[in-house]
């Protein structure tokens, strides 16, 4: 063991059990950090008589006007940044982070694995990280969280979390959605996307709502779960058909691009859309008005978002506590669905 003298930040840090960054943070009384941890690694500090050299405190958390934006994509997933989606949640973000005087450094679940607060906050790569997507599970979010990183996630802002999160009310969206297919005269909706997925497990309860609300069996076979992918979607809905037949008249997409893929495949089999099934997706892609037959969806409002994300992630850099948003969602109809 070193003596009190030459004890370090680090090894106070590794003591309490915590990273650097957050110990640093404790000793200075920064209100991001819970008020227990603070007066546990401030007792540690006394302890091992360790008093925080300000210079070089000042020096490690230096701002560097830089924001980690992470796509937080799930394993085992074709999805990545060229999802026209994802590239707009980006392009927004850049902009609102802009406008506050920050850049925005993108990186990726699979490049930045393991500790996220010491490979980006304790390394003085970013000041804050911006997480898109919840994914199947928050282990590596919440931990940037227990670290006492700046953090604001877009995903489903109706869970429960110790960390703000930003989006839309996913399940009113699948809910709106199966509706409009329903009151068109669709009589076997077909949800295609991932449940398991936090956001679209949302989409998904709203399509079991619908379902409930007017009487009508929730059936397995009605519920087909996929990658997020327009790949994903046309195979499998190819599949579906060759196996079973076109037993559905109507498909619930999970995003754009799964309604993009199903489009696809119905087209080659000559499969009229809206005649003989109707088709809803979720975000309103640039892509969702060009294709054809225009898509009717959800759409998503990404530059409110992105700004209420800045907001979020502003608040705490002046000591303020964040909080969750949810953000409006609209349907907007065109040519992939019956009129009502």
């Amino acid at each position: 063991m070193k003596s009190a003298k030459k004890l370090t930040l680090s090894d106070l840090a590794k003591i309490a059990g915590v990273s650097t960054s957050t110990a640093s943070r404790a000793l200075n009384d920064n209100p991001i950090i819970k008020q227990a941890t603070r007066d546990k690694i401030k007792a540690l500090a006394n302890k091992y008589n360790f008093s925080l050299n300000t210079a070089a405190s000042r020096l490690r958390t230096q701002k560097t006007n830089v924001i980690a934006v992470i796509l937080n994509l799930i394993d085992h997933t074709e999805q990545s940044i060229s999802d026209p989606f994802l590239l707009k949640v980006v392009s927004d973000l850049n902009q609102a982070l802009n406008k506050q005087g920050y850049e925005l450094l993108l990186s990726n679940s699979f490049m930045a694995k393991g500790d996220w607060a010491n490979y980006f906050i304790s390394s003085s790569r970013a000041d804050g990280l911006i997480v898109i997507g919840q994914g199947k599970g928050d282990d590596k979010v919440k931990a940037v969280s227990d670290a006492g990183a700046p953090l604001v996630v877009w995903g489903d802002p109706t869970a429960e979390s110790s960390y703000p999160i930003v989006g839309s009310d996913n399940k009113l969206g699948g809910y709106l959605a199966t509706m409009h297919l329903l009151e068109s005269g669709c009589k076997n909706v077909l949800f295609l996307g991932d449940t398991e997925h936090a956001e679209m497990g949302e989409r998904h309860k709203g399509f079991i709502q619908a379902l409930n609300e007017l009487n009508l069996p929730v059936k397995p076979e009605l519920t087909l779960p996929i990658d997020i992918t327009s790949t994903a979607a046309h195979k499998k809905i190819n599949q579906t058909i060759l196996e079973k037949g076109l037993y559905f008249d109507g498909i619930v997409a999970a995003s754009d691009m799964v309604a993009l893929g199903a489009i696809k495949a119905l087209k080659e089999r000559y499969i009229s859309i809206p005649g003989d099934v109707s088709i809803i997706g979720f975000d309103d892609i640039i892509l969702a008005e060009l294709f054809h037959p225009s898509l009717t969806t959800i759409r998503q409002n990404t530059k409110k978002a992105a700004e209420e994300m800045v907001e979020q992630m502003m608040r705490q850099f002046s000591g303020k506590k964040p909080s969750s948003s949810v953000i409006d969602i609209e349907l907007v109809a065109r040519n992939s669905t019956r009129h009502i």
